[in-house]
């Protein structure tokens, strides 16, 4: 009843004020001219007469903007329908920072929008607009101006409203304008009259023709009168510029304008469209007819009058006072108009104020009736449904926007095959007659992946990829939060999304038919209550008896009320294990989805990076494949160097064993050969990264490198790792003996690119030295993967030991045994033995120091390699605190290793008793010898034997290192390197 009320008494307004517009123009009553003057500056023109402005004395643009940048980021993104009503921020396309605007229409997951601060619109997607808090819930800082009176003279389409549209942009688009308001429409758009400094903008728009006039009704400028004055211009009288006529320029005090979109109106809105005109046709003719035949008039009877008067004036009398009555006939009848009019206008007044009277009771009745209106909010927020909502557009975005790998991805696939397959038959070349034949097939597979390539990539560059991984992260972390309680890792039926959208739809039209239902018994109920309240009214008569208001009453509450207990059962009725299992299952498969496209693009962005790499490493071999000319020419500069410097020792020699020494020249020789030496070393260290440049190009599209260069022995360098460099020789080395570490092997200590080195010395045949370069480069790889946990290889070279003679200035060179050196970083005083002679370690320093040692044998096991040579003398302290494994004996097998003498700690042995039994070294044995160096640090002195368990624990240690030692020494499942780093007493160090 209320309803039907409030309804019919806003219709009646509604057409009273239609009525009121169509028989006093628009704006006679609604809104008066308001003669108001303001500074604004404009930031958007719509059309050649229409513009958005803010009000220059408006500060709080600024604050906005700070509170825009503060709470957008952090904001929820705009989920479901958005309201019409409601101020969202929205992220703008050109600047990507953040402004207020409000929902225009919404197309899928598009929205037009309007930026309600600035006036502009654009569309953005769902992803770019969020919610705002209630603070910024206000109205808009820009208003909308149309010029008073005039009205586009051309089509939206034609280019002269594009040309008027540029002409008003480049004329007052960011400047101060100053406006006088005329009037307001309904809709809310300003009519004024606007001015910069001292010229009028209308007047130049009338002008240049970019618009018309089309002045409103007005009844009291429109009355004759007998003394009429001629108006001069199209335009109506300007007040005078004043006081700001100076404020035409775009400096001072202005808000921060945003960049001019270019209509992206859809075209739904562009259709809907309706130019909304300021007074209907017929009484703008009616007003123009008027103004026409008075001006006519005026015209005959005050410009030709006087001249008919001088000329004859006796023969116009008759004509003139015809004129004059018929003048006086058109002004009676005109000023009957207006009475009539202006009776009517009171009539409307008098029932606009009794509508009013009776919209301020609607209003109060409406507050009565709050709680039946919150009822209504309710019924259409089911927190169940809303996540059920939330599901099925989860999986409209799933389904609809999904990427699928490129169709020139299988191209591409091929052509890497194939191009992998000319690559193999480079490397299984053996002679320089096959060469040719299969580079230039290379050349032709490549060629080919290239163009895939090529294809490949643009086809990527068209899919929105990034945007989509953003949006599926967004949809799965949205769903993760509702959905939180269910396992994504059960079993997920094929046809889940099916089943829910079919279950969805049953439910949907099930509550749609209860709520019919409901509203109908609702509509009965109403009627019912009517006819009752007008059977109660004592104030009138009313035809409505005690039968009409007693027929059906008991139907009417009973139908009513089972409709709102079965409406209420069904919409907050929980879901059985059926309906569960469905949205869960929904939900699983949602998830699976998600992850399955989630690593599909990964996929596809990976391979995009690594054929764009590929591509761009390729391009700086177009003229031509790689050389190794430089690498020859550096071999040529350092055989150059070593002979200057072999030579300069022998002139020291012979300085140094003349009769007479000359110090000076000696000292100066010295210092060549210094300089000659590390020039040397820089064309070594030029060398290795050439060797490091080629090795790469000949695992990567240039396997024939090798064979047509021979000389540069690539294949060799590449089998041992890096390590050989045939360029190096013990007489470039200044080096010293260490006669106190010297005791198996030769060991010299010397500078390398400036750093302290040991070289080691080992007498090699063929076959060890084979066996050697093998082991070293095993070595280093696996030292290589975690570098800081064993010693470096630094470099390995094989050469001759020379007994030098010299005879009058030349000398001879006599070969004996082959020779291999390694090189080594020199940690003086750094091994385990020499820091617990001078120095022991504490609890705390060898704790820190094993950690380091297990780490390292981690690394070598993890490369399958068994050290067998883990003794003090061979494990370092560096800082007392970094422990590193260092190197073996590379000219000796793991057995060999393992039973020689050195591998003991005090009275400790360190060969594990597998070993003795007959078993080969493995990562195990490692792990013995690691705990008998443990035990020796803590217990130097100990002499027991470690298979009396209760000897060993009998021991004053600390029950977490007992406990360690016990498992590394003791226990049949002796622990890995990993295992033991993961005991409680090496855990103690991190905390």
């Amino acid at each position: 009843m209320f309803n039907n009320t409030f309804l019919s008494i806003l219709k009646s307004f509604t057409d009273t004020i239609v009525r009121l517009w169509i028989s006093n123009g628009i704006f006679s009553y609604v809104s008066r001219s308001l003669n108001i003057v303001e500074l604004v500056v404009v930031t958007h023109v719509v059309d050649a007469i229409t513009f958005w402005a803010q009000n220059v004395t408006d500060k709080t643009n600024e604050k906005i903007n700070d509170m825009l940048t503060e709470k957008c980021p952090i904001a929820p993104i705009l989920m479901g329908r958005p309201s019409s009503h409601k101020v969202y921020g929205a992220r703008f396309s050109e600047d990507r920072c953040w402004y207020r605007c409000k929902v225009q229409q919404q197309t899928e997951d598009k929205f037009y929008i309007l930026y309600i601060d600035y006036g502009n619109m654009e569309i953005v997607s769902r992803s770019d607009l969020v919610e705002l808090p209630e603070e910024l819930q206000t109205t808009g800082l820009a208003k909308k101006y149309k010029f008073w009176g005039f009205h586009v003279s051309s089509e939206q389409d034609s280019p002269l409203f594009s040309q008027g549209k540029s002409f008003l942009h480049n004329m007052i688009h960011g400047k101060k304008l100053r406006v006088h308001k005329k009037s307001v429409c309904f809709d809310g758009t300003i009519l004024i009259e606007a001015f910069q400094g001292s010229l009028d903008i209308g007047e130049e728009l009338l002008k240049f023709k970019f618009a018309k006039v089309s002045l409103p009704g007005n009844r009291e400028n429109s009355l004759p009168t007998v003394n009429l004055q001629e108006c001069t211009g199209l335009w109506p009288t300007r007040n005078p510029p004043g006081e700001l006529d100076t404020l035409g320029s775009s400096l001072g005090c202005m808000p921060k304008l945003r960049p001019i979109f270019s209509d992206q109106k859809p075209q739904v809105i562009k259709e809907q469209k309706t130019v909304i005109a300021l007074q209907p046709v017929e009484k703008m003719n009616v007003g123009q007819e008027s103004l026409t035949e008075i001006k006519a008039l005026k015209t005959d009877g005050g410009g030709d009058g006087p001249q008919l008067c001088s000329q004859d004036t006796e023969q116009m009398p008759n004509e003139t006072e015809s004129e004059l009555q018929r003048m006086r006939e058109v002004i009676n009848e005109k000023d009957l108009e207006i009475k009539k009019l202006k009776e009517e206008g009171s009539t409307i007044q008098q029932h606009a104020s009794l509508l009013g009277h009776q919209l301020e009771e609607a209003k109060l009745e409406l507050q009565m009736h709050f709680p039946f209106i919150m009822g209504l909010n309710l019924r259409e927020s089911n927190p169940c449904s809303a996540d059920e909502d939330h599901l099925l557009e989860s999986i409209t975005i799933i389904m609809n926007y999904r990427i699928s790998m490129p169709l020139s991805s299988e191209r591409l696939e091929l052509a890497w095959k194939t191009y992998d397959e000319t690559l193999a038959n480079l490397r299984g070349c053996q002679t320089m007659a096959e060469i040719e034949p299969l580079v230039n097939s290379r050349n032709e597979a490549r060629g080919a992946l290239l163009a895939a390539v090529d294809d490949f990539q643009q086809e990527v560059d068209k899919l929105p990829i990034n945007e989509r991984l953003n949006k599926l992260k967004e949809v799965a972390s949205s769903l993760t939060a509702i959905f939180s309680s269910v396992m994504v890792a059960e079993q997920t039926e094929e046809y889940s999304f099916e089943k829910f959208c079919e279950w969805k739809g049953h439910k949907q039209q099930k509550i749609k038919n209860v709520r019919k239902t409901t509203d109908e018994a609702l509509l009965a109920l109403s009627g019912w209550a009517a006819r009752l309240s007008k059977f109660s009214c004592l104030m009138k008569k009313s035809s409505v008896t005690e039968e009409d208001v007693a027929d059906g009453v008991d139907e009417i509450l009973m139908n009513a009320d089972n409709a709102l207990c079965e409406e209420l059962s069904t919409e907050f009725s929980e879901q059985d294990n059926q309906e569960r299992k469905i949205v869960f299952n929904a939900f699983r498969k949602a998830m699976r989805d998600i992850q399955r496209e989630q690593s599909l693009l990964e996929e596809i962005k990976q391979k995009y990076e690594l054929n764009t790499k590929f591509k761009q490493e390729l391009q700086q071999w177009q003229s031509g494949p790689p050389k190794a000319d430089e690498l020859c020419a550096v071999k040529k500069r350092i055989r150059s160097l070593r002979s200057q410097l072999r030579w300069k020792l022998v002139e020291v020699s012979c300085l140094e064993e003349a009769e007479e020494l000359d110090l000076p020249e000696i000292l100066k020789k010295k210092e060549e050969i210094a300089e000659t030496r590390n020039a040397l070393f820089q064309e070594i260290s030029h060398e290795k990264k050439q060797y490091i440049m080629l090795c790469d190009l000949v695992k990567r599209g240039f396997p024939e490198l090798p064979m047509i260069y021979p000389d540069a022995d690539i294949n060799g360098y590449m089998s041992s790792a890096g390590l050989l460099m045939k360029s190096l020789d013990r007489d470039m080395f200044d080096a010293e003996p260490m006669r106190e570490l010297s005791g198996r092997r030769p060991l010299l200590s010397t500078d390398f690119q400036g750093q302290k080195v040991v070289l080691k010395c080992y007498a090699v045949d063929e076959e060890s030295e084979a066996m050697m370069l093998e082991q070293a480069a095993h070595y280093h790889r696996a030292q290589q993967q975690n570098p800081p946990t064993a010693v470096p290889l630094l470099a390995l070279f094989c050469g001759k030991v020379l007994f030098i003679f010299y005879y009058t200035c030349f000398y001879l060179n006599i070969a004996s045994d082959p020779l291999a050196y390694v090189i080594v970083p020199h940690y003086s005083n750094g091994s385990l033995r020499a820091i617990q002679k001078s120095s022991p370690l504490s609890s705390c320093e060898v704790r820190k120091v094993m950690k380091g040692v297990a780490l390292g044998l981690l690394s070598l096991h993890a490369a399958s390699v068994t050290h067998a040579s883990l003794h003090p003398n061979n494990v370092f302290a560096i800082g007392r605190e970094k422990g590193i494994v260092g190197d073996y004996d590379l000219t000796k097998t793991p057995v060999q290793r393992v039973f020689d003498s050195g591998m003991v700690a005090g009275s400790i042995s360190l060969v594990a008793p597998e070993l003795k039994q007959g078993q080969p070294p493995s990562p195990a044995t490692d792990m013995y010898a690691f705990g008998g160096i443990l035990l020796w640090l803590h217990v130097p002195d100990f002499s027991g034997t470690l298979e009396n368990e209760h000897q060993f624990t009998a021991l004053d240690l600390d029950a977490k290192l007992l406990k360690l030692l016990s498992k590394l020494l003791i226990s049949s499942t002796r622990l890995s390197a990993s295992e033991a780093l993961k005991d409680e007493y090496f855990i103690s160090v991190d905390v």
